[in-house]
């Protein structure tokens, strides 16, 4: 094993995390203004409904499932689950998520660099986050073929003894996927690299997202709507007689 990949999948893995945590703490803290996703809805609707949700439920989904699969150690789903039975049902299911993933954000490519005035106002951290989004999925999709050969599931759990060895800070972590298909590699450094980069980008939304429940059980905002004769100079008292 060389110190190109003792690096990439030694310690590369804390520079991404350590950028991820302390870079969004950071933004949040001296640039609110930018903590946004920068719709561009109000461009043109089209392709955006289908692009925007199938992305969102493909990444979603293969995020929580890429967490738990990886995090959750063996012994925990062995009396009820063999390794293979687990690689089986996430290929099944992370290449139905991934598919749906890989349209959305293909649809939303498409959209951005076809049409001149959303191109215009786009960054280019936007067109570049949907290239790489768009190739960590295709890379996700053609590990599927590559886990088939394997269905013993040994692959799958070294993979996930690599992500339980990092988050632990446990040393040995590279060496354990010394032997892995270039393919997996590549998509293991492509989702560590959006890691890295996530605090530069329109990213930085998803931790929004931790803010839904509030957001759904806050009270309503009382908005008055303008009757037919009401003129914004009348007292509210007078509108409407």
């Amino acid at each position: 094993m060389n110190g190109f990949h003792n690096f990439v999948f030694g310690i590369y893995p804390y520079i991404a995390l350590t950028v991820f945590l302390l870079g969004s703490l950071i933004r949040f803290d001296r640039d609110q203004y930018s903590w946004k996703s920068d719709s561009s809805q109000l461009l043109r609707k089209g392709q955006l409904r289908w692009g925007s949700n199938l992305f969102h439920v493909g990444i979603l989904f293969l995020f929580f499932g890429h967490t738990v699969g990886m995090l959750t150690p063996h012994a925990v789903y062995e009396p009820f689950m063999t390794a293979g039975a687990k690689q089986l049902m996430a290929m099944v299911s992370g290449g139905l998520f991934g598919l749906f993933g890989f349209i959305g954000v293909s649809l939303l490519l498409h959209r951005r660099l076809s049409d001149a005035r959303i191109r215009a106002t786009s960054k280019t951290s936007d067109i570049v986050l949907l290239w790489l989004l768009w190739a960590q999925f295709a890379l996700g999709l053609a590990t599927i073929p590559l886990s088939a050969q394997h269905l013993d599931g040994g692959m799958m759990m070294l993979l996930a003894e690599w992500a339980q060895r990092i988050v632990t800070f446990r040393g040995g972590a590279a060496e354990l996927i010394a032997d892995a298909s270039w393919v997996f590699k590549a998509h293991m450094f492509l989702g560590m690299s959006i890691f890295l980069i996530f605090p530069f980008t329109r990213l930085v939304h998803v931790w929004s997202g931790f803010g839904t429940l509030a957001y759904i059980t806050r009270p309503y905002q009382v908005v008055r709507s303008r009757r037919v004769g009401m003129t914004p100079q009348q007292p509210l008292s007078q509108r409407g007689r």
